[in-house]
């Protein structure tokens, strides 16, 4: 039976050959649009180099102040001295990985300005994160101790700032008019990941803002590294039971907010006003709506070519019906029919999301940033192309099916 609905499916595509290029045009353009969005999403939350252990990490990136009665917030990275005296106290994690926020600096290069993104991190950034070292090693908790003016670079800086020089160990970086002996040579980051991405990581004991502050807003942010996945909801219990016992930096504020999220959380909530909430669910509502509406407009068009594809196929109703062919029959041939159509249209729509995400990665538009279609992102595709031919097959479906023989008839 399904042999013969594929026969008949593709006899209709190649005898209707305007409403076929139409109907593929529409499908392949759509979900190429979708197929790179989800490829972008993907790469983005997906575990990457070199937050490998994303799985068992949690993420702590602001800290909120507020007085809700006099409105007022301040909401920002948190300190160093913060994550030593309250964070580090935890018994759960593993480990906890603390760095800056990445700030800009200056530097001339054979008469050339050069901008180097720096940020200042402690031992365990090195154990949490795992860098891909191209020569050279990351600095000790010595030399962290010590202060010592040592230095990770990343290959693209090295490239910029000594050109062919071969191996750079062991030569000297300048940037603000200081000096830095460089240790290591990093496999560059994309700035796509906003908390990992630097170009020159130094000790935090090197930083010009003083690091034994004990305000509990500043710069940094830290990434939490639990022992085993089966641990993250206790050490979010832990954190939110160490940060209610944690005093306002002032009396201006009366309430203090600091969540240790996942990766995807620690980003909504920033958008998030209610501070109780990840933001979460907003998130995949967004995407939801975006998605739903970019299907929309396609499926009824689809829906409505096809409709006129029925009339246009009366006799053949009429005449099938007439020899005994029940209603469900011409409804699943009828629905066959337009999922071959749609998967033919899902064919066409990766090959020019191959071509596009190809494009963009050649381009260097986000440098060290890589796009693909993974069997995740294919897999939405495919879930897309199936969605795509159910929502636009079963409307004309069932008006083919719901077709008496004499009107079918007399309409051809």
């Amino acid at each position: 039976m399904l042999k013969n609905y594929l026969k008949i499916a593709f006899a209709v595509l190649r005898r209707r050959k305007f409403f076929t290029f139409i109907s593929l045009f529409g499908i392949s353009i759509t979900l190429t649009i979708l197929i790179v969005l989800a490829a972008f999403l993907d790469k983005l939350t997906s575990p990457g180099y070199p937050d490998m252990k994303r799985d068992r990490s949690l993420y702590i990136n602001t800290i909120v102040q507020e007085n809700p009665k006099a409105s007022g917030m301040m909401r920002g990275p948190l300190s160093l001295y913060f994550f030593q005296h309250y964070a580090g106290v935890m018994k759960t994690p593993e480990n906890i990985a603390v760095s800056s926020i990445f700030t800009a600096t200056n530097t001339y290069v054979n008469n050339k300005k050069l901008v180097i993104n720096v940020k200042y991190t402690n031992g365990a950034w090195w154990d949490v994160l795992e860098y891909d070292f191209v020569e050279g090693k990351p600095y000790s908790l010595q030399d962290i101790k010590n202060a010592e003016r040592v230095a990770v670079i990343s290959e693209d800086v090295k490239k910029q700032y000594f050109g062919d020089a071969g191996k750079v160990t062991g030569k000297y970086i300048e940037t603000d008019n200081v000096q830095y002996r460089v240790i290591g040579v990093v496999k560059s980051v994309p700035i796509t990941s906003p908390f990992i991405y630097a170009d020159l990581y130094l000790p935090y004991t090197l930083s010009k803002s003083d690091y034994r502050d004990r305000s509990i807003s500043g710069a940094y942010t830290g990434i939490v590294l639990a022992r085993d996945k089966s641990d993250l909801a206790r050490i979010k219990e832990e954190y939110k039971q160490i940060v209610a016992k944690v005093p306002p930096q002032n009396k201006d504020y009366t309430i203090l907010y600091s969540h240790a999220d996942t990766y995807v959380e620690s980003f909504t909530r920033m958008f998030s006003r209610d501070q109780n909430s990840s933001g979460l669910g907003i998130l995949l509502a967004v995407v939801a709506i975006t998605v739903f509406l970019l299907m929309l407009l396609p499926t009824i068009n689809l829906v409505n070519i096809n409709v006129s594809r029925i009339m246009e196929r009366s006799s053949e109703i009429g005449v099938r019906k007439a020899f005994g062919a029940s209603s469900g029959t011409l409804a699943m041939q009828f629905i066959v029919e337009n999922i071959i159509l749609t998967l033919l249209g899902g064919v066409i729509g990766i090959i020019f999301s191959y071509i596009i995400l190809s494009t963009i990665n050649h381009s260097s538009l986000i440098p060290n940033f890589t796009l693909s279609i993974n069997f995740t992102v294919l897999s939405y595709g495919i879930l897309a192309c199936l969605l795509f031919g159910l929502l636009s097959g079963v409307y004309p479906a069932w008006r083919m099916s719901r077709m008496e023989v004499v009107n079918a008839l007399k309409a051809s």
